[in-house]
């Protein structure tokens, strides 16, 4: 059965896929047409779509779903299938040629294809997650060297069932645990029988025998994969670079470094810092510019040094709080500290005095989402003191973060809170994704509206 289901799946899904596709285009139709944004147009028009839809999603392979892979991978894959699909569908697509309101039309589609499609793939996904816990579709699998990190691969194996990756054990000439079929002599022997999908090599073993295992496994068509070492399980996937015929590992390589990746964090940025500036910010710093000036003398903002992307210092705009003081730079703001205003008091709670921030968010020197930047005293601080304190400083500073929303945010009054900020930047740095920040974006609200215990 594990061996009919690979052959038949890829089928499956793309038909249902195309099925979901064009669900989900007639129901894209009828939203549209009722909404009185698309007129005239026959359901049979939208056969050409599916059929663009199909073609793209089976040359961008969407069908291959990896046992390890998690849901926001399915999306990612999704996003940009949906990219192509539209930009079919502009250029193409008779129907729309010279309609008043054509993207709105494009946008339309590509909304409820994304929201519909995400669903139905999200779904199978699960679904075969949960046939794979069920003990079908799996692998066969055996690690040949037992030592290092291969256990925890092991327990692996064993407890992310839906990976489905049946583990029959170790070969290794110096263990003797319960798991252990035999020497790596024995390997050789008993491997033919096994009906093995995958051979996972543990770091240490020989170069000649790691080459004869490989060698081993060419001849049976046998997948090959090599465990690194301690040092290099970290928390992110690991890249490589090739020199000619030598390839290296890139350890400290984060998503950020892929040039597009960081092209689409950076437009989204710049697109939604201008729409808060020109509809927020455009009448909200007049209005808070007046009450500010109303309590206290001093200016509209607060402009303070903060160390952003490489360690570099620019000026952090906020709303001010505070009556002016010699102190700000270098001392929190506690609950009912008496330097806070009564507007600042409001502004704080709010949030609403980092919304200046914005700005710089245009002018390159933040982003909506990363780990919030701390004052040039507290970093000198800080990095003296905590672990891995400055990869922080790899990506540009946000508005909000990974620790803000996991309660992480105001004032910090132990150790513990630091270091728990500083693990939960390091951990969005190596693993950020725009679906991660779109995710960040919506339990900011979440904390906005309901969660303001710290906000002082």
């Amino acid at each position: 059965m594990k061996r009919r289901f690979d052959v038949y799946f890829p089928w499956l899904f793309t038909i249902c896929d195309f099925l979901a596709a064009l669900l989900s285009l007639w129901i894209a139709n009828n939203t549209l047409q009722s909404l009185g944004f698309l007129e005239g147009v026959d359901f049979l028009a939208y056969l050409p779509l599916g059929g663009a839809w199909f073609l793209i999603s089976v040359l961008r392979k969407d069908y291959k779903i990896g046992r390890t892979e998690e849901y926001d991978t399915t999306l990612r894959k999704l996003l940009v299938t949906v990219s192509w699909f539209l930009a079919v569908l502009a250029i193409l697509w008779i129907p729309l040629e010279g309609k008043d309101y054509r993207w709105v039309q494009i946008l339309g589609f590509g909304a409820i294809q994304l929201i519909l499609m995400a669903s139905f793939r999200v779904s199978v996904h699960m679904v075969l997650k949960t046939y794979r816990i069920q003990g079908k579709n799996y692998r066969n699998a055996v690690i040949v060297g037992k030592g290092g990190t291969s256990p925890k691969l092991a327990d692996v194996f064993r407890i992310r069932k839906d990976f489905g990756i049946n583990f029959l054990g170790y070969f290794d000439d110096q263990s003797d645990c319960q798991q252990t079929r035999g020497g790596v002599a024995t390997f050789f022997e008993e491997a033919p029988g096994l009906d093995l999908d995958l051979i996972y090599i543990h770091e240490h073993l020989e170069p000649a025998l790691v080459k004869k295992v490989i060698d081993f496994a060419d001849e049976h068509y046998i997948k090959v994969k090599m465990i690194p070492g301690g040092s290099l399980q970290l928390e992110k996937n690991l890249s490589f670079s090739k020199y000619g015929d030598f390839f290296v590992i890139n350890v400290n390589d984060i998503p950020l470094d892929h040039p597009i990746n960081s092209f689409a964090k950076r437009a989204f940025d710049m697109i939604f810092a201008s729409l808060v500036i020109v509809f927020i910010l455009s009448w909200l710093i007049p209005l808070v510019g007046i009450l500010i000036k109303l309590e206290s003398r001093g200016p509209i903002f607060f402009i303070q040094k903060r160390n952003g992307v490489n360690n570099q210092v620019f000026n952090c705009l906020k709303f001010r709080s505070m009556t002016p003081n010699d102190y700000a730079d270098t001392k929190q703001a506690t609950k009912n500290d008496p330097r806070v205003t009564r507007i600042g008091a409001f502004l704080r709670n709010t949030s609403l005095d980092e919304m200046p921030q914005f700005l710089n968010v245009l002018m390159g020197d933040m982003s909506v989402v990363g780990p919030r930047p701390h004052t040039v005293p507290m970093n000198q601080t800080f990095k003296t003191q905590i672990e891995r304190y400055n990869s922080r400083h790899k990506i540009r500073p946000g508005i909000t973060g990974l620790a803000q929303v996991r309660g992480y945010r105001g004032e910090i009054e132990n150790p513990h809170q630091i270091r728990s900020r500083v693990r939960l930047d390091y951990f969005y740095i190596n693993n950020w994704s725009f679906f991660l920040d779109m995710e960040i974006m919506v339990k900011t609200v979440y904390e906005l509206l309901l969660n303001r215990d710290n906000a002082y």
